[in-house]
């Protein structure tokens, strides 16, 4: 299929990045229990109402204490007690769905959204995965990696080549719609992940119509992100960094060291034309204190962004390069104090002895950088912190792409960046509506408009008091005669 064609009948494109607001309308008794209906809205515009089951066993998966509010058994049906535990579950109800990690996790989607949420994606991957083992048989599942990524229709296997038995790789399988576009692309990024010293290279590729199928090498040290958690590589995504026990920042020789390969790696791909995207700490692995991109062929498969529901935001970040930048801001965050950032944009900053460190990530986190723009790449190597970093893989790679799959990057970036754009202007139009029925409806505003009102009426009133007596009518003008010319002469 190319590129941004229509999906055939019966496909549904969905961009699982795009928040979904959760509102407690009213309840109903039912029998001895209290059933809350809920509307679901999918960013601005659409709009859905069910019924609400709670969400206990949430707290246990991710590990934080949820501000979920307590039941009764006696009682329970009281109407104060029914009007509070209201406030108490649409309280619970913002905090997932305005959590970064807990609103993208499946049981979530899957209460807010059950109907576009119902695939087993699971078992869809095993049976892709089994039929690509048919035809190339020297592959062997070793071990689902359960929950792994953070993205629903995402799965992940450990491999291993009978060939080459001693070795485990990763098998990572995406349901897309752009299958077919990414086959013309395989070469390329085939070669570009081969090509240079800080992107992790794919050691094999396949798609189909509504698939993607990619193969990387295994490492048991997990990624930049497990590094920082202290956590195992295998254990599931929400479960290692919902609400990680324990966390460091790095020293600052490795924050100068990893964040220049990491820049030198985006220059390149800018420089080619090639959008990423995708820039997190969990798409990082470390091998010999080297930096290395993983997810290259995320763009090309047309998967949303990891901080698109931020970027969506700020209206400045609308190309690819610069979500890139953006999202190296939030990872220099993490690499310096062991945690994403609360809130974005980011004003005030933790102390920290890294003052270099901190007047980058000012330059891209704060709400003056996100209003008026991120810097380039270029920029940010020629910054104290990273300038003067010895780098030891200093041969630039090497790499030819035809006029013709430079052309359809080019596309494939502009329409990435049509429709962030598309969306923030969506959310831009959506927030002034929002602001300007709040204002008018607001008790500060009313109070205004009475006054101005009682001012007019006690104004009329005086006016018609003292008013002089009426003139009496002008004669009407002959026929034929306009009324202006009457009046003229």
């Amino acid at each position: 299929m190319a590129f941004m064609e229509k999906p055939s009948a019966g496909k549904v494109l969905l961009d699982d990045t795009v928040s979904l607001t959760a509102v407690i309308e009213t309840s109903q008794s039912l029998q001895s229990h209290t059933e809350y209906i809920i509307r679901v809205q999918r960013g601005v515009s659409t709009e859905n109402s069910w019924t609400v089951s709670e969400l206990d066993q949430l707290n246990l998966m991710s590990g934080l204490n949820l501000p979920l509010p307590p039941k009764k058994l006696i009682g329970n049906m009281d109407r104060e007690f029914i009007a509070e535990r209201q406030k108490g579950l649409q309280a619970y109800l913002n905090f997932l769905t305005q959590h970064h990690i807990l609103s993208s996790c499946e049981l979530v989607k899957k209460f807010l959204d059950a109907n576009s949420y119902s695939a087993n994606y699971t078992e869809i991957a095993l049976q892709q995965v089994s039929m690509f083992f048919r035809s190339d048989p020297k592959w062997e599942v070793v071990e689902p990696l359960k929950d792994m990524g953070w993205r629903l229709r995402k799965r992940y296997f450990l491999v291993k080549n009978k060939e080459q038995i001693k070795e485990r790789q990763v098998l990572i399988w995406v349901s897309c719609f752009l299958g077919f576009f990414f086959l013309h692309f395989k070469p390329t990024l085939m070669q570009v992940c081969s090509h240079h010293p800080f992107i992790c290279p794919v050691m094999f590729a396949s798609t189909s119509e509504s698939s993607a199928l990619v193969i990387r090498m295994f490492n048991d040290k997990g990624t930049l992100r497990d590094h920082i958690c202290k956590v195992k590589p295998k254990e599931p995504f929400l479960k290692k960094y919902c609400n990680p026990k324990k966390i460091q920042g790095l020293e600052l020789q490795q924050i100068r060291t990893y964040g220049r390969q990491i820049l030198e790696a985006l220059k390149f791909l800018h420089d080619k034309g090639f959008p990423y995207g995708h820039l997190h700490a969990s798409n990082i692995v470390i091998e010999d204190n080297t930096c290395k991109l993983l997810d290259i062929e995320n763009s090309l498969l047309g998967l949303p962004s990891y901080y698109r529901p931020y970027v969506t935001q700020f209206r400045k970040i609308n190309t690819t390069e610069s979500i890139d930048i953006y999202s190296f801001g939030h990872l220099l965050y993490e690499m310096t104090y062991g945690r994403p950032p609360d809130a974005v944009p980011v004003d005030q900053y933790p102390s920290v002895a890294y003052m270099s460190v901190v007047s980058v990530l000012q330059s891209i986190l704060t709400t003056e950088a996100c209003k008026t723009g991120m810097p380039t790449v270029s920029q940010l190597l020629q910054t104290p912190l990273f300038s003067d970093v010895q780098q030891f893989n200093s041969e630039k790679p090497q790499f030819k792409i035809t006029s013709k799959l430079k052309e359809a990057l080019k596309s494939s970036k502009e329409c990435l960046e049509k429709r962030l754009q598309e969306e923030q202007r969506a959310i831009h139009q959506h927030r002034r509506l929002t602001r300007a029925k709040s204002h008018h409806g607001s008790e500060e505003e009313k109070k205004r408009r009475k006054i101005l009102a009682r001012k007019v009426e006690e104004l009329l009133q005086g006016s018609g008091a003292s008013s002089p007596p009426t003139c009496p009518s002008s004669p009407t003008p002959p026929a034929g005669i306009s009324v202006s010319l009457y009046a003229t002469f």
